[in-house]
């Protein structure tokens, strides 16, 4: 049976989202991760992502879990290195896809450990190597690629095969592709989504300060402007430092603030249900780079009383 038609998709959804009886599960599934990656939104956010997602969620896919994110990885590799094309956009939603997979799990517990952090592997392998930042594309809609590999890393930062371990090597992997060299410069909510991963990374509470604060130097070096004096001979700050200095600002905010679990996963409400562990000492590591950036910001008033009292 060839491809359905958008309307075919529609009826699906307008009935309330159930798996289609004149096909194969196999076929429907195929045909919509085939989707994922269409350049038309409509198609894929508006009729293949909520119908993988909702089948994921009521248990259609139970114990088929683990084809189904093997099904998923190709698509992480397609067009990797390209930027500027509409490549980007199966690589973008194949990582968010394989967070609902790696989701699903989280919740009903039903893959092994080795398939799983096999799929970190390739999350990981290709998050650092993701060429294209654009968040917004004005005929395409959202590509979102940084965006949707830090929901990914937040899904694994959730499993129970991650130990500490793993979840160091996605505290590092984060670094790596905050600092890493590009033109283009964050502006769709990016750096909050990776502060956000940092954040569930934190709630697991096996991340001591002996690693994260070495993690939060390492970025801190990445903002400090060069030591020259008069003409910079280079854009200060460079797109990778303003957007590892936008990733730090959201980081405290969500450290001082606190941070809420999604409410459709289970287990959220009890990861997030405290502050996390050596959050004092976390805070005031973070705000020790953000401070080096501009030593001339971001300090106590000279007096130790308000004028007028």
């Amino acid at each position: 049976m060839g491809p359905m038609s958008e309307a075919y998709w529609q009826a699906v959804m307008q009935t309330g989202r159930r798996v289609p009886i004149d096909r194969s599960l196999d076929e429907s599934t195929v045909e919509l991760i085939e989707m994922l990656g269409h350049p038309n939104p409509r198609l894929r956010e508006d009729l293949a992502y909520p119908l993988l997602t909702t089948w994921l969620a009521e248990g259609v896919y139970d114990d088929l879990l683990t084809g189904l994110g093997d099904g998923v990885l190709p698509g992480l590799r397609y067009g990797l290195g390209h930027d500027g094309d509409v490549s980007v956009i199966r690589r973008s939603y194949s990582a968010l896809l394989l967070a609902e997979v790696v989701g699903r799990d989280n919740q009903a517990h039903l893959l092994a450990s080795e398939t799983v952090l096999g799929w970190g592997d390739h999350a990981t392998s290709w998050y650092v190597r993701e060429q294209d930042h654009r968040g917004w594309l004005p005929e395409q809609g959202w590509a979102h690629a940084i965006a949707h590999g830090a929901d990914l890393l937040g899904a694994l930062a959730r499993s129970r095969h991650f130990g500490r371990l793993e979840l160091t090597v996605l505290l590092d992997v984060i670094a790596d592709r905050v600092l890493q060299p590009t033109s283009h410069i964050w502006r769709h909510g990016e750096d909050d989504r990776l502060a956000y991963a940092v954040m569930t990374l934190l709630h697991r509470n096996s991340l001591d300060p002996a690693i994260v604060e070495p993690w939060l130097a390492r970025l801190g070096d990445g903002i400090r402007p060069p030591r020259v004096r008069g003409h910079f001979d280079t854009e200060w700050p460079s797109p990778p430092a303003s957007n590892t200095s936008a990733f730090l600002r959201a980081l405290h905010l969500q450290l001082a603030l606190g941070v809420q679990g999604r409410a459709d996963l289970t287990g959220d409400a009890e990861l997030f249900a405290e502050q996390p562990a050596h959050r004092a000492d976390l805070l005031l590591a973070v705000l020790d780079q953000i401070r080096a950036e501009s030593p001339w910001l971001y300090r106590p008033t000279t007096r130790a009383q308000p004028v007028g009292e």
